[in-house]
């Protein structure tokens, strides 16, 4: 079987479960099998197959109809340009979290950040995206999680930002050693009754409470004293809690300026806090 026939018996099969994004799937986890860029996997499409290479790429495709991720599977995850390490120890970072690192870096633009504090960290892949890009400022993140903090370490050696990107273990803000310019979080905010759905990403992770504002209403109650005069909050939520958080937000701050900014797929995704 050549790999061009591999790649089409793959989307068949993965299209026939509704598996999204079939065709990257099957791409990522062919290119996993043989250990091959994408650039020589579409120059090698008449290339055969072994037979051990046929087994181990059928093997691959079986645990991801199981429902399996293919980040988990691979070991790889895409963000913000970068390759970061997931297992599942951590969630699995969403592109949609993306806007998190470009409104940071958008504040840093025009205001001085020399410390971040960035709470709920799992694979650190927002930590190190922004030190890789704001050489000068010190990150802490934090989380709750040891075995995840245990990846994020792997991620922050694997773009060599240990010297500037401080791992805490412990609970949203308690670890932070000192009031810092910007808390940035995408704390679990998933319904507990919705979590049923869930089998392969940790729960821990997810699990936002009844009504999934449980661990958000915690962090935003934390604040006070925690960010610097000027300080700024950038928080992920869910679909339709935007505007219970800047609700909630206002009674806290009723001097803060407040935005919410929307998703590539128009859902409200991010609330922006800025302290005067």
């Amino acid at each position: 079987m050549s790999l061009k026939q591999a790649l089409s018996r793959a989307r068949g099969i993965l299209a026939e479960k509704n598996v999204e994004d079939t065709p990257l799937e099957c791409e990522l986890l062919l290119r996993h099998t043989l250990g091959i860029s994408r650039t020589r996997l579409y120059l090698e499409l008449d290339r055969k197959l072994n037979p051990e290479q046929e087994k181990a790429f059928r093997q691959l495709l079986e645990r991801r109809l199981s429902g399996e991720p293919a980040a988990y599977i691979t070991g790889h995850r895409e963000f913000y340009g970068l390759d970061f390490y997931v297992d599942p120890r951590v969630l699995i970072p969403r592109p949609e979290s993306e806007l998190l690192v470009e409104e940071a870096l958008a504040l840093a633009q025009g205001h001085p950040l020399s410390t971040i504090a960035e709470v709920g960290t799992g694979s650190g892949a927002i930590a190190v995206s922004l030190a890789l890009e704001l050489a000068e400022v010190r990150i802490y993140a934090s989380d709750i999680s040891a075995p995840a903090l245990e990846v994020a370490l792997i991620n922050c050696r694997k773009h060599g930002v240990t010297g500037r990107v401080y791992l805490l273990h412990g609970d949203m803000l308690d670890p932070v050693p000192e009031p810092v310019d910007l808390i940035i979080a995408n704390l679990p905010y998933v319904r507990r009754s919705q979590l049923s759905e869930v089998s392969f990403e940790p729960r821990l992770a997810l699990d936002g409470g009844q009504d999934g504002m449980e661990k958000i209403r915690r962090l935003c109650r934390q604040l006070g004293g925690r960010l610097r005069p000027g300080g700024f909050l950038l928080l992920e939520v869910g679909e339709g809690q935007g505007r219970v958080v800047t609700t909630l937000l206002y009674d806290l701050f009723p001097g803060g300026k407040i935005h919410i900014l929307p998703d590539l797929s128009g859902i409200e995704r991010v609330v922006s806090l800025g302290l005067t």
